[in-house]
């Protein structure tokens, strides 16, 4: 398996991985509109392949924690794996992939909202320990973040997460 940035060339196997892997386009659409705004990070977009066909990807791109400054996050989403390849680790490759990427950019913090057996798993703790609320009517346990090496307290407040994700 090799994981790389993805380029334009992948923009369709990626939407067609992420339509298969959830049911639905929501996701590739969220994609897509995060690609054509200001949140969108080239280096945080990572596709995992196997013999040169897209089987995985995972996107981190900026949302917005706000207290009495507003500062700059990582939001981990969506992250699909074609249903033929679940289960092989492929999405866990693709995560730790793209945390490394992170800490190598000096980001300071990544949030997701997802099951916490599997995220715990690579040191995403409930928001809340981080004074950090969700947006969403959620269970603390599902709203999760993972300070980086560059975190520091002044890390904490509501995320606002960008117009492209009130489509999904």
């Amino acid at each position: 398996m090799n994981i790389r940035c993805e380029t334009p060339a992948d923009y369709l196997a990626i939407s067609q991985v992420n339509n298969l892997a959830f049911g639905r386009e929501n996701e590739a659409q969220l994609i897509a509109a995060i690609r054509l705004s200001e949140f969108y990070i080239p280096e945080l977009s990572l596709i995992a392949e196997i013999d040169n066909i897209i089987v995985g990807q995972i996107l981190f791109s900026y949302i917005e924690l706000v207290s009495e400054e507003k500062l700059k996050a990582l939001s981990l989403a969506p992250i699909a794996v074609h249903p033929q390849f679940q289960k092989q680790g492929i999405g866990s490759a693709l995560i730790q992939a793209g945390l490394t990427k992170a800490e190598a950019r000096g980001e300071s913090l990544v949030i997701v909202l997802g099951d916490p057996q599997f995220y715990s798993r690579f040191g995403f703790i409930p928001s809340i320990n981080y004074g950090i609320a969700s947006p969403f009517p959620v269970p603390d346990e599902v709203f999760m973040v993972k300070p980086l090496q560059s975190y520091q307290t002044k890390y904490q407040g509501k995320v606002i997460y960008p117009p492209a994700f009130h489509q999904v």
